[in-house]
């Protein structure tokens, strides 16, 4: 059984950083996409950063572009969302998830991710 497991979430103030991970178990992450997506409350989740199989392919939004950062650790079979200068409309649930049909392909459609995790809460207030 596939399990995505989110953590590293938490209240932060604006301009700091934080990393979130995601143990990912009973799949290796070098066989599918991985993905970050987030949920602010009464939007829609929204596509972050994913990686591809190889590692070789990243793209993250163009509203997180140049501050936020994926990438993934093999060994740990762990992908990381490295995340600078929050701000407060960084604010959302965080998801990580794999996307079982592409392996270089990135897509940015959370409908094409099939596999989730819970989810991990980052707040960025002052």
């Amino acid at each position: 059984q596939v399990q995505l497991v989110e953590s590293g979430g938490g209240l932060v103030r604006p301009g700091d950083p934080l990393r979130l991970s995601c143990a990912v178990t009973g799949r290796t992450i070098t066989s599918s996409v991985v993905g970050w997506f987030r949920q602010a409350p009464g939007k829609d989740r929204e596509f972050v950063c994913a990686i591809s199989a190889s590692g070789s392919r990243t793209r993250c939004a163009d509203s997180v572009m140049g501050r936020f950062a994926i990438s993934g650790d093999t060994a740990r079979n762990t992908i990381f969302l490295r995340m600078n200068i929050l701000k407060p409309e960084d604010t959302a649930v965080y998801f990580c998830a794999v996307d079982t049909g592409n392996t270089e392909m990135i897509v940015t459609a959370s409908t094409l991710y099939d596999l989730w995790g819970q989810g991990t809460q980052v707040t960025v207030s002052s």
